[in-house]
């Protein structure tokens, strides 16, 4: 239950006080099965790094008030401003004003304005308010409104401690309006003294500890700038953060840190932001204006998508044959049935025979082939599971590698035609414009 009190609409304006950090409270049981991914945490804390407001923490919590106020005493221990999302709807499990409630150290509030107006909510849409809805007029004590003009759960603002605190809507479309329009432009001006600048490098080639070895103590903490590092099938990224007063600072911090990666890692860097190995390929082949033919047999069409779900990928793609059976290496690249009995169609000599007959008969400047054993069977201890070799075949020749990859059959198949990508971006580095 709460007490009755009616006070004017919309939060104070926030001080002027220099905020460094952020954290983020995501609340819901939903967020913890394994099934629904947090995406209104990637969102804000987008939305906070784009204002040079950094966000250090994101908790996910259960529907107990328990859980949240902790998690909001330790969200408001690491940073200046915490924003918690979800738990604000009508339902018996939506307590995150129950937790602000008790870690402000008060009670809730029925606010009759509030109240009215999720009353005409219903009334517009010619429906009559359920009673449990009026649980969303309740706001805690000391804390100041956030108007939701896109739903029935209001938004909360209080302060304590000299933290913010605001609780958005769990609803996506609700938080992000409430977000952009009711608590950024309250932020904005407290970061006006402290300049964010972002690089991203994209690396591949070598695993994360490898690069990390590499690099030093880049990645050591406290430093500014600082370098963060995630992996994700196969591809490393290095994020530099660089924080100054001014923004010029922040960028010149920013970008000799970048040129000291990437002398240090070298080729191993092929892009930067959000640059995919197949449109830096992609990019290189339309530059140079060469072609390319591929010929996939584990891979079954994966490497022929990555390529061609680059726009204007037709200037560059011609052919691409997958020949899953030896009949079909045999019929449509003419590779040797002879070959193929010898030495079996995961060889070495059976890609560089299917990277010449793709060529051959695409008449292009370069093809690219993968044969392997993908898995989960079919592998011998001669040949194991995640074997795979990859060839690229050129007017200079042809080149044949040999891998091992030990993931899952998706894995393997993603990882294996991301390096055949990455060996023909190596090669393109080294070969220059085409002739004139």
């Amino acid at each position: 239950m709460c007490s009755r009190e009616s006070v004017q609409n919309g939060p104070d304006a926030v001080g002027d006080e220099h905020i460094q950090k952020a954290g983020i409270v995501s609340v819901g049981n939903e967020l913890l099965n394994g099934r629904t991914v947090d995406t209104n945490a990637a969102y804000i804390a987008g939305k906070l790094r784009a204002i040079s407001l950094p966000v250090v923490s994101v908790h996910t919590v259960c529907d107990e008030v328990d859980a949240i106020e902790r998690a909001l005493a330790l969200a408001a221990s690491e940073a200046d401003v915490v924003v918690v999302t979800g738990g604000l709807g009508p339902t018996d499990d939506d307590l995150t004003r129950q937790a602000f409630a008790g870690f402000l150290g008060g009670g809730l509030v029925l606010r009759e304005e509030l109240l009215e107006g999720i009353r005409q909510f219903f009334d517009r849409r010619g429906m009559e308010m359920p009673g449990r809805n009026s649980i969303q007029a309740c706001i805690p004590q000391g804390a100041q409104v956030l108007d939701n003009e896109r739903g029935t759960a209001p938004g909360i603002q209080a302060r304590k401690g000299g933290k913010w605190l605001f609780a958005l809507p769990g609803v996506p479309d609700e938080m992000k309006h409430m977000l952009d329009t009711k608590v950024l432009p309250q932020l904005q001006p407290l970061t006006a003294g402290q300049t964010l600048v972002v690089r991203r490098l994209k690396c591949f080639g070598a695993g994360e500890s490898r690069i990390a070895e590499m690099m030093g103590d880049a990645m050591r903490r406290g430093r500014n700038p600082l370098v963060n590092c995630t992996v994700h099938t196969g591809v490393i990224t290095l994020e530099i953060v660089a924080t100054a007063e001014r923004p010029e600072d922040a960028m010149r911090m920013a970008d000799a840190q970048e040129q000291s990666l990437r002398a240090v890692l070298g080729d191993l860097v092929y892009g930067t932001d959000d640059q995919t190995l197949a449109e830096v390929v992609g990019e290189q082949l339309a530059r140079s204006g060469r072609t390319l033919a591929v010929a996939e047999s584990c891979t079954g069409g994966l490497l022929a998508k990555l390529i061609t779900d680059i726009p204007g990928s037709s200037r560059y793609f011609t052919h691409g044959w997958v020949t899953y059976s030896n009949e079909a290496k045999r019929h449509d690249l003419d590779v040797p049935v002879k070959t193929m009995e010898e030495f079996g169609a995961v060889s070495e000599h059976v890609a560089e025979a299917m990277a010449r007959g793709a060529r051959r008969k695409a008449g292009t400047d370069y093809a690219l082939s993968i044969t392997g054993i993908a898995g989960p069977g079919g592998g011998t201890e001669q040949k194991p599971v995640g074997l795979v070799y990859i060839a690229v075949d050129s007017a200079d020749g042809t080149n044949t590698s040999r891998h091992v990859f030990s993931f899952d059959r998706s894995a393997v198949r993603l990882r294996a035609a991301q390096t055949a990508l990455n060996i023909l971006r190596r090669r393109l580095d080294l070969t220059g414009p085409a002739p004139m």
